[in-house]
């Protein structure tokens, strides 16, 4: 039997990856611009930042994104009344015409491409060596550890991000509801409890939460909320409310309105000492030394 091959059409491609950036930014940081014939995007995972490009100016917040045609100026601030950002920076080669339909835009992202955009992350972290915070470094360097195919599965998740952006700008039909299969059905229920368990954990940092706790918000036994977490996370429940608090203690720092003692009761936690524990144990570092080192940043 002789069967038929369909080539496959490509729409978009990116082949050409300029540069990966994960930062964390002080009050007063400004970043003075620059241009350059790639394209480029800026999420914001946390905070606030103001964006300039070229004669638009633009307030993102957290779960916003913006676009850098090629040949556009930009410039970064973080004025002294946001609140410290934490942002993720891409820089990459398209030649689609294509792409012009994200120019000029200021997006506010769903789920599914946030959900992306994690992935992306993740997958750079391991595809290639630090550092991700240092602005004036874009060179890329393989990590010679990676896991398998990690440089193509980036590859893509940035494709499949650009075609979902795309079709979202230009085909109003692409977002009606379609019958969904249960199964996508019972994943969907699994992550409203996640994210149910995250909003109750953002909202009580200052405590010490137990997994009983958690059992109780969820309407879970201890097997199935740590099942349904750790599928959706990577995290153990407790591990992510910890990593919670950490990234809380740095924006706390990068804000400079508090001194260590009163951030680690904030968080509450007992004493200083277990609080530069948990930090140093996360971070690699002193609290100390991440807030010299922020604070340098935003200087530079």
């Amino acid at each position: 039997m002789i069967f038929d091959r369909t080539a496959l059409t490509e729409s978009l491609s990116i082949r050409e990856l300029i540069s990966f950036h994960y930062f964390e930014f002080a009050k007063g940081y400004r970043f003075e611009g620059e241009q350059h014939d790639f394209w480029e995007f800026l999420y914001v995972d946390k905070g606030e930042v103001e964006v300039r490009a070229d004669e638009r100016t633009a307030l993102l917040k957290q779960g916003m994104i913006i676009f850098h045609k090629p040949g556009e100026f930009h410039t970064v601030k973080v004025g002294e009344q946001h609140k410290p950002p934490n942002l993720f920076v891409v820089s990459f080669v398209c030649d689609s015409p294509f792409m012009k339909v994200l120019e000029q835009t200021v997006l506010q992202l769903g789920s599914p491409e946030r959900d992306l955009l994690s992935l992306i992350l993740q997958e750079g972290l391991q595809a290639f060596t630090p550092p991700f915070d240092h602005p004036m470094e874009h060179r890329l360097h393989p990590n010679p550890h990676a896991p398998f195919a990690a440089e193509q599965l980036i590859r893509a998740y940035l494709e499949t991000l650009m075609i979902r952006l795309i079709r979202g700008q230009t085909s109003p039909a692409a977002k009606q509801d379609v019958p969904k299969l249960t199964s996508m059905q019972q994943e969907k229920a699994e992550q409203r409890i996640v994210q149910q368990l995250i909003a109750y954990m953002k909202s009580n940092l200052s405590s010490s939460i137990t997994l009983e706790t958690l059992c109780r918000e969820a309407h879970l036994g201890k097997s199935r909320l740590k099942e349904i977490f750790q599928a959706h996370t990577g995290l153990g429940a407790l591990e992510y409310f910890k990593q919670l608090k950490i990234d809380e203690a740095k924006t706390l720092m990068r804000e400079q309105s508090y001194n260590m003692t009163e951030i680690a009761a904030l968080l509450g936690y007992a004493s200083i000492h277990y609080f530069s524990r948990d930090f140093k144990k996360t971070t690699g570092m002193a609290p100390s030394e991440y807030a010299r080192s922020a604070k340098a940043r935003s200087m530079r």
